[in-house]
């Protein structure tokens, strides 16, 4: 069975984080994407956190630790990425820019990426296209359309519709490793009849 290497990068700074749980609910949902295609999926997760202090001596001195070094070539060698984000100030984590500042920035060239983060309200959302897509796009990743942002209200009865958005960003996912156009869901594909409309 093939295999693919899936990196995921996940900045929360609690244990446990909102971040980390949509990280691998991502991460659950590819490998299923994947598995629906007999492709095998090797999930390898990075928790930023356990890092800051090697992330901060790379900074300050240039050089990464043995550790670190085995975590950046994991991100460089995998098929894809999966990186998630708490929301502050309207944009990533300090901790989360820290770690791609000390990637080597053609690690993620052309490399499929899935962008997901979480934040308190729903008015943060358009972190996503403001902050990440820009990072990425000058590290020459390839984000797929669907990001996934996670507000709090999406852990209770907004949870059947970020399990949507998980699914779509998924599939996209894999269709982007396998150089495929991602299939969009026409919103008037089944449209509602008019009677049905009238007696609602």
């Amino acid at each position: 069975m093939t295999e693919r290497v899936i990196a995921v990068v996940t900045a929360g700074l609690t244990t446990p984080s909102s971040s980390r749980l949509l990280a691998d609910q991502l991460a659950a949902a590819v490998r299923d994407e994947l598995s629906g295609r007999g492709v095998e999926a090797r999930i390898e997760v990075i928790e930023v956190r356990d890092h800051a202090h090697d992330l901060t001596n790379n900074l300050l001195t240039g050089f990464p630790s043995t550790e670190l070094r085995e975590v950046l070539d994991t991100v460089a060698a995998a098929d894809a990425l999966i990186a998630v984000t708490p929301t502050f100030s309207a944009s990533y984590s300090g901790l989360f820019k820290m770690f791609f500042d000390v990637l080597d920035d053609k690690a993620l060239a052309g490399k499929p990426v899935l962008l997901g983060a979480t934040g308190g309200t729903e008015r943060h959302s358009l972190v996503l296209d403001f902050a990440l897509r820009p990072l990425f796009a000058y590290l020459k990743a390839l984000p797929v359309a669907t990001g996934v942002y996670a507000a709090s209200t999406d852990w209770g009865t907004g949870a059947t519709n970020l399990r949507t958005r998980i699914t779509q960003a998924a599939t996209e996912l894999v269709a982007a490793l396998n150089h495929e156009p991602a299939h969009q869901t026409d919103p008037y594909e089944n449209p509602t009849p008019f009677e049905d409309l009238l007696n609602s």
